[in-house]
């Protein structure tokens, strides 16, 4: 055996130390993973729906079922206001953001824990756990669409011309929810509490986003305040988009456009800083 040929047979090995710097996000290393990256969606859609009866159609009757119970007891009963537009469709179309942010907050602060024999055993960059669980939730959110399609045309509603920025705002939730999912899959490492505050903070989150009642409720600085919540923006130049029945929640948007990226470069620094340590605590 040559020299050459020595080299080529020594095992590659790939040494994790910290870099000391705040952020280092290697894209050329995430590119090399993008295969593995493919592979982890595919594989949290497949486990989510594995030994299901309903399958897939879980992800579209979800929502469905919940723009039921809205529509009766709030839109028919309660007389919620929905500028303008019927309640059913208003509800489904923010609807239709709102399970897409939960089920990627939920894939994503519990990707590293569900995945902690592959963390222990094999190097990778950490970060593609949370983003797998964001992407399987955005595939999971285009079944949801003909379903809203087909709400539109049973109320008679002709789409906005400005239809064409949808994925605009379903882009500014998964910011959001990247953001926030960098920071609990990384706490809920270290604080197992994480994965039983996770559901009650939806459930929290759920009342502070105008999906079953209007933003405009909310005027002057409480409005501008409001926009700390990143789906809210998101949800709302969702309805903007498809409808155009409602006035452009600018404001609205921007505020929450920056509340995401602050949290996206804020979950960045602290997933990065804690990465180093995930197989030993986990």
């Amino acid at each position: 055996m040559t020299a050459f040929d020595a080299r080529l047979a020594e095992p590659r090995v790939t040494v994790v130390r910290a870099s000391g710097r705040g952020m280092d996000l290697d894209l050329r290393e995430l590119w090399a993973h993008r295969e593995l990256l493919y592979f982890l969606v595919w594989r949290t859609i497949k486990v989510r729906y594995k030994q299901t009866v309903m399958g897939v159609s879980w992800t579209v009757l979800q929502p469905f079922l919940a723009m039921v119970v809205l529509s009766v007891f709030l839109g028919r009963l309660a007389r919620v206001p929905s500028d303008g537009i019927p309640y059913p469709l208003f509800a489904y179309s923010g609807l239709v953001v709102w399970t897409f942010f939960t089920r990627a907050l939920s894939e994503a602060a519990q990707s590293l824990i569900m995945q902690q024999q592959l963390i222990t055993r094999v190097y990778f960059p950490r970060i593609l756990l949370p983003v797998a669980g964001v992407i399987a939730a955005g595939v999971d959110v285009l079944l949801t669409l003909p379903v809203l399609l087909g709400l539109v045309l049973w109320f008679g509603v002709s789409p906005a011309s400005t239809v064409w920025a949808l994925p605009f705002f379903l882009l500014l939730a998964a910011a959001g929810v990247l953001g926030v999912g960098l920071w609990l899959s990384a706490l809920n490492v270290r604080y197992r509490d994480v994965r039983h505050a996770v559901p009650f903070l939806i459930q929290l989150w759920f009342l502070a986003t105008p999906v079953m009642y209007p933003s405009s409720l909310l005027q002057g600085r409480w409005r501008l305040l409001y926009g700390i919540n990143p789906v809210a923006g998101a949800v709302e130049g969702f309805r903007w988009a498809l409808l155009g029945v409602i006035p452009f929640p600018g404001e609205l948007i921007v505020t929450s456009a920056a509340v995401a990226l602050v949290a996206i470069v804020g979950g960045l620094l602290y997933f990065h800083r804690m990465e180093v340590s995930f197989a030993d605590v986990i």
